[in-house]
């Protein structure tokens, strides 16, 4: 099993009114293809930091980061953005679907972009999948938290993506609804052979992960 995922010496600084402040330090794993891990630690840890630049939203200010062998550091911003678009999905804490578009439009959206055809029976078919074919024609309002997360869900695995990035995925569901929308995410998961890394603070989202990336002040710890 070769790694999709390959983060190597890890700085990023930015800069602020007392000088260079220095969120990640010396930060080194890999990722294995397939499987998934868990970014943990404190508020200010330096997680979302992280996820931003195996996104390659960010760049490191030193070592480098290789999703399937490209060193993004390499890559200018356009680059950067065709490899997120063929190889990188998304699921965020806040959803970040577009309200004046349906369900299903939300879907179709990343394979539309993609220059994909059948882009509707496709979205409807991963609708189908998070159990949300009868809601296809709603508006993000008119779906509970859970449904606009299914929704997310079914729009981050449509492209069937080689990594997918999770920011909090359950961070604004209750307990019952977070269990359940844990479950789909793993599901989805085997489903696709995708590789999945995500940040939370949920322990019971932590341990069902292959690996544990700690952070504490920007620097890895075990934990």
């Amino acid at each position: 099993m070769d790694d999709l995922v390959i983060a190597e010496h890890l700085t990023k600084d930015f800069a602020g009114p007392e000088g260079t402040l220095r969120v990640l330090d010396d930060i080194n794993f890999t990722v294995s293809r397939g499987t998934s891990c868990a970014i943990v630690g404190t508020s200010g840890s330096g997680k979302s930091t992280l996820l931003g630049l195996l996104a390659g939203l960010e760049v490191p200010t030193t070592g480098r980061c290789l999703i399937d062998g490209q060193d993004l550091g390499t890559l200018d911003e356009d680059a950067r953005a065709r490899l997120r678009n063929a190889l990188v999905g998304f699921v965020f804490q806040q959803f970040h679907l577009l309200h004046t578009l349906t369900a299903e439009e939300n879907v179709m959206l990343p394979l539309e972009l993609a220059g994909r055809r059948n882009a509707r029976p496709t979205a409807r078919a991963a609708l189908a999948r998070v159990g949300l074919d009868s809601r296809a024609g709603h508006l993000p309002r008119q779906l509970s938290g859970g449904e606009q997360q299914r929704v997310a869900l079914a729009r981050a695995f449509v492209t069937a993506p080689a990594l997918l990035l999770a920011d909090e995925p359950t961070g604004n569901l209750d307990a019952r609804t977070a269990l359940q929308v844990m479950d789909l995410l793993f599901a989805l998961n085997a489903e696709h052979s995708t590789t999945l890394i995500l940040v939370t603070h949920d322990e019971r989202l932590a341990s069902r992960c292959d690996q544990r990336i700690a952070l504490e002040a920007g620097r890895r710890h075990e934990g």
